[in-house]
């Protein structure tokens, strides 16, 4: 519904934004309305309004809550921390995913851990907090590999490497971000682009990039089982969403901008 709704401009543009949250709740569908803000909050990330974009999936977060829906408050939680993350907000983003976390480990969805530990490490890397950066992002990057989501494994790689870099750890930086890179390359993500100017502007750039030792790519003998996702699995990020450009990292209290 939301992609007829929300087209249009201006007034018209908001108009049919609040027809698509009221209709669920003038219905009685609370479980809709939880749905729609959560969508709608993606929809106005996606527009650059990060502001309105938290304060709508701030909404969301207590209905799901309300339902008992964890894996839409999990979800709802980890993405509004990326949100508060952008505004500068970081109390709020490291209580946002911090719960998402537990959340994710209560419904025992591996993928939803991995997905908040990276954001979490990001977090400590806006805050130069590069040795939590780093745990954060290691964990991440174990889980990742163990059920082979490349995705997660890059944007952790990519995580320690950026730590590394806010650092001025050159030698280690440049491992970490080509092994990224290597990943992003075979999945054909657009973030190896993003990658690939890192380390050009750095002067850390090869003429081949390492080889990620990574599950995903079959260099293990045996294939990992994989966790049954929550019937409700729905990331509004997504494993697949943007990681934020951290180059030229602004300290705590500095407004940063979502990498394009």
């Amino acid at each position: 519904m939301l992609h007829v709704v929300l087209r249009g401009p201006g007034r018209d543009h908001q108009r049919g934004r609040d027809l698509a949250v009221r209709q669920p709740r003038q219905a009685g569908d609370r479980l809709g309305e939880a749905d729609t803000l959560a969508e709608l909050g993606v929809l106005q990330r996606l527009t650059g309004d990060h502001r309105a974009a938290a304060a709508t999936l701030a909404r969301a977060v207590p209905l799901f809550d309300d339902l008992g829906d964890l894996p839409g408050q999990a979800y709802s939680l980890n993405h509004l921390g990326f949100l508060q993350q952008l505004t500068g907000d970081y109390p709020a983003a490291t209580a946002s995913h911090q719960q998402a976390l537990a959340l994710f480990a209560d419904l025992g969805s591996r993928l939803g851990q991995a997905e908040a530990l990276n954001r979490l490490g990001e977090l400590a890397t806006r805050t130069t907090n590069t040795p939590q950066a780093r745990d954060q992002h290691t964990r991440a990057l174990a889980i990742a590999r163990d059920i082979s989501v490349a995705p997660e494994e890059a944007r952790a790689l990519e995580g320690i490497g950026n730590s590394h870099l806010h650092d001025g750890h050159l030698t280690e930086a440049a491992k970490y971000l080509r092994q990224a890179l290597a990943i992003y390359q075979r999945t054909g993500a657009p973030a190896a682009r993003r990658v690939q100017e890192i380390l050009h502007q750095h002067g850390l750039t090869s003429a081949t990039t390492e080889p990620a030792a990574s599950s995903s790519e079959g260099n293990r003998p045996r294939t990992p089982s994989h966790p049954k996702k929550p019937s409700r699995d729905k990331s509004p990020a997504g494993s697949t969403a943007e990681q934020p450009d951290l180059r030229g990292l602004p300290s705590a209290g500095t407004k940063h901008r979502e990498d394009a």
